[in-house]
């Protein structure tokens, strides 16, 4: 076991107090738990200390491990250029990780680099780090806009990487909680930020770490967290591992949530595979809900796993209800997986001959067409959640006033621009979130005048 323990620290600029300026003595109980927590890592004696951040390279699609020698940078961007750090990379330890993700086809590597400079999120821990007169490399690597599952499995590599070359690492974690802790702070107040906080200090402070796979993207938006994929990329360094975690302090007097906990590795522990049991927890919901689809989901479901596998369009099938094979109506097929949407396409009015022809029809386009996401592939089919809408009669309306969010879908058109948006969508809580979302996708610009309205209602089966 070569990861020999790991740290949660955020990343607030002002606790350089070249910096702060005096402002520091308001997280005087963050500085106290950082050193502590460089103690920690020193007292690992570390070959290689691998730096997860929110703040180097991130890309989509793809995690951007730092490539190069060695890599410096300054607090000038925060006043005080004098403030620099530097450091060494562990230059065979990326290679070995590199080719392991290589060698699985995993989104990773050193291409795409913008920026060869140390970010701040890497530096003030470093900067607490410099204080114990501790030798290491580093190893820099960026998050990405993949799943959490896919920020697991990455660290895991890492631990893979570590124990092939019998490298003695430890984890850091760079990332703050929520910004969105105080009605005055420079961020707002939203009520998730205090429960993110909350439940994640519970996670990271007890070493439950199974717990940070389930937080629904919405939820991390709206609480306006920093760190929760460094935390998850931790998480995986330590699969299948037992360890001593100790919480040392948690505050957030500026509107900012700051976070520190430190681990020790103790000794192997297979009850601890966090995501295998995990993905088997979500295989289970999806094949109860699989069991309860009805006649609408289910048809969209066979339609593109047809198409998938087969590259043919579905006949449609003679044993449906009534209403699918007699009615005509616009609809709207959406896939998500793992909580993402992962494609959706419909049709305002009819342009086949009935519902199931519909459903069939923009199943597949919505799998297979949507221009923002690659086609789904055949092992994706078994982890899809699908939704049909089906189109009420729309009706123009006058005013804003006159929609509901949470009823009505709406839309809006200028000339030939037009843009939808369906009724009761994760993430739209207002009208006016709504109609703004609508004129984007139609392209009409938003200080434009004149914009039609209309409102429809669906029948939405899940």
């Amino acid at each position: 076991m070569s990861i020999r323990g790991a740290v949660m620290v955020p990343h607030p600029p002002l606790i350089i107090p070249k910096v702060g300026r005096g402002q520091e003595v308001g997280i005087s109980a963050t500085i106290a738990a950082y050193e502590k927590a460089a103690q920690h890592v020193a007292k690992l004696c570390p070959d290689t200390v691998v730096v997860t951040t929110p703040h180097s390279v991130m890309y989509a699609d793809y995690f951007h491990i730092s490539p190069g020698r060695e890599a410096e940078g300054d607090f000038g961007k925060f006043g005080a250029k004098e403030v620099r750090i530097k450091a060494k990379y562990d230059i065979e330890l990326r290679s070995q990780l590199c080719s392991l993700l290589d060698r699985d086809g995993s989104m990773a590597g050193t291409r795409g680099e913008r920026d060869s400079r140390l970010d701040h999120a890497t530096m003030i821990p470093l900067y607490f780090l410099e204080k114990q007169q501790v030798r290491y490399r580093i190893l820099r690597i960026g998050l990405s806009g993949q799943t959490l599952e896919a920020h697991y499995r990455l660290g895991e590599y890492i631990s893979k990487a570590a124990d092939i070359l019998g490298r003695n690492v430890v984890m850091i974690a760079s990332g703050d909680l929520s910004h969105k802790l105080l009605e005055a702070g420079p961020y707002g107040y939203q009520k998730e930020g205090p429960e993110y906080d909350k439940r994640v200090m519970q996670a990271m402070g007890t070493g439950n770490f199974g717990d940070l796979l389930d937080f629904p993207d919405d939820f991390c938006e709206k609480a306006a967290e920093c760190g929760h994929r460094s935390f998850v990329i931790m998480a995986g360094a330590f699969d299948g591992t037992s360890v001593k975690s100790k919480r040392l302090s948690y505050e957030g007097p500026f509107g900012v949530g700051y976070g520190i906990c430190t681990y020790e590795t103790v000794g192997k522990d297979n009850t601890r595979r966090f995501l295998n049991q995990y993905e088997e927890m979500q295989r289970q919901k999806l094949e109860h809900k699989k069991a309860s689809e009805d006649a609408y989901v289910r048809l969209a479901r066979k339609a593109l796993e047809t198409y998938v596998r087969t590259g043919k369009m579905l006949v449609i099938p003679d044993d449906l209800p009534e209403e699918l094979r007699s009615k005509r109506a616009g609809v709207f097929v959406s896939l998500k997986m793992h909580g993402r949407l992962r494609g959706c396409i419909g049709t305002i009015l009819p342009v086949t001959d009935s519902v199931a022809e519909e459903i069939a029809d923009n199943a597949v386009s919505a799998g297979c067409r949507d221009p923002r996401f690659t086609p789904v592939k055949e092992e994706e089919l078994d982890q899809l959640v699908y939704s049909v809408d089906v189109l009420g009669e729309t009706e123009e309306i006058a005013s804003p006033e006159e929609l509901d969010v949470k009823e009505y879908g709406v839309i809006v058109s200028k000339g030939r621009k037009r843009g939808l948006l369906l009724p009761n969508l994760e993430g739209v809580d207002t009208v006016e979130e709504q109609i703004s979302i609508a004129i984007q996708k139609a392209g009409i610009d938003e200080t434009e005048t004149g914009v039609k309205l209309e409102r429809f209602r669906v029948t939405r089966h899940k």
